[in-house]
């Protein structure tokens, strides 16, 4: 089958409720959850409509007693989880094996596949047209929420099954070349992490030198911006801000934003630069005092908030931004920032408490060797995001084009 280029598709549109063969919905009481081990129980948090599958971000667990028996029912592989509360509209393929159980605030789906194609579904729900229909629809202000009621005011477009079949399965497969990447990014920091606590915290010696990073470091403050400089990609100078930083660490690139106003050479950023957090809302610690590197695919020179520190090295140490970064990233230095924190509603982190912690100075030709290590890791890590940025780009844009009928397609 041909089909033509600049011809819409479409057959006709159907609503959400009347394609589905099962709901599992779990909401109206409050799941009990033990500490540490146990069966995962997801949450919103843990559903990225740029992931395949849910991830185990700050998950709690379950007996399987409670498994077993407090829950209406559990997601099969091949179902669709759908978030109802918070973010709504975003949704996460179920693998095979399962591995979890979901509880309030979502619920699994399964496409009457004698209706419509499982992965076709999976596409469209996660495209533009229909996220925006989704935000139209749900209620709610200061936390949003799409009710399961709604799942008939909202209009899915029906197009011929092999089409359904051919569209979904682009998707589905280009969204596991993005799962086996970040997989892959994932196994190389947690081995680069693994490195770090074996060579300088379990196997440090008790003569190494006792110092502080204000020896080895020098803390630089942002750009106070305003608004009115704020502008797209295609006018402006990349701008690294809290947003930048993930929770817990790390470069998050969703939150770029770019600049046009006025800056001085003080408030540039350079790649492979470090960028710590230094303001967070409440006292949770998740954010504040956590570092990232900037990346190299938004140019030699970029501007960076006030909202964020810049952290480069001395000229007369011998430690390097790799080792910087980890060090940053231990429980012991960890500590000493959040102690050198404060503020009532807002926590802010003061330059000195990037300059006071203490720490035990390893060896160069250890450092050194860490380095090169973890660099050729970086550098397997920067290709892979190259590769992202091109997939997920080709993933986001694929379906509006055959949807449209902007692409040729033969099947």
């Amino acid at each position: 089958m041909e089909m033509s280029e600049g011809l819409s598709i479409i057959d006709e549109y159907r609503t959400f409720g009347s394609l589905l063969k099962n709901v599992v919905d779990n909401r109206g009481k409050t799941c009990p959850v033990i500490d540490a081990s146990g069966i995962p129980l997801i949450a919103t948090n843990c559903i990225s409509n740029s992931l395949l599958y849910p991830q185990f971000e700050k998950v709690r667990y379950i007996s399987e007693d409670v498994y077993k028996k407090w829950f209406r029912g559990h997601p099969l592989p091949g179902d669709i989880i759908f978030v109802l509360k918070g973010t709504p509209g975003r949704v996460a393929w179920v693998p095979n094996p399962v591995g979890f159980c979901i509880a309030q605030d979502m619920v699994a789906i399964r496409a009457d596949e004698s209706k419509i194609y499982s992965k076709y579904l999976f596409a469209v729900l996660r495209s533009k047209t229909i996220q925006q229909e989704i935000e139209g629809l749900h209620v709610g202000s200061l936390i949003p929420h799409f009710k399961k009621g709604d799942f008939d005011d909202l209009q899915i477009p029906i197009i011929v099954p092999v089409l359904q079949k051919y569209i979904g399965d682009q998707y589905f497969n280009i969204s596991l070349k993005i799962d086996l990447l970040h997989r892959q990014n994932k196994t190389l920091e947690s081995m680069a992490e693994t490195l770090f606590r074996q060579w300088f915290i379990e196997e440090a010696w008790d003569d190494w030198a006792d110092t502080t990073l204000d020896c080895h470091s020098e803390v630089m403050r942002g750009l106070s911006y305003k608004g009115s400089g704020l502008s797209d990609s295609a006018m402006g100078i990349p701008m690294h801000n809290l947003n930048s930083i993930y929770e817990g660490g790390g470069y998050k690139e969703v939150g770029i934003k770019y600049y046009t106003g006025e800056f001085k050479e003080r408030h540039l950023v350079r790649h492979g630069d470090i960028i710590v957090a230094n303001t967070e809302q409440g006292h949770d610690f998740r954010l504040i005092g956590y570092p990232a590197v900037v990346p190299s695919f938004y140019g030699e020179k970029g501007l960076f908030s006030q909202h964020i520190y810049r952290v480069i090295l001395k000229e007369n140490s011998y430690l390097t931004t790799a080792f910087l970064y980890y060090l940053l990233m231990t429980p012991n230095i960890r500590e000493q920032i959040i102690s050198a924190t404060n503020g009532s509603t807002v926590n802010m982190l003061a330059i000195d408490g990037l300059q006071r912690p203490k720490f035990k100075l390893p060896p160069k030709e250890k450092v050194v060797q860490f380095s090169g290590m973890v660099m050729a890791w970086w550098k397997k890590k920067g290709l892979n995001n190259l590769q992202l940025r091109t997939l997920e780009k080709l993933r986001d844009t694929l379906l509006p084009k055959l949807m449209s009928g902007n692409a040729r397609v033969e099947v």
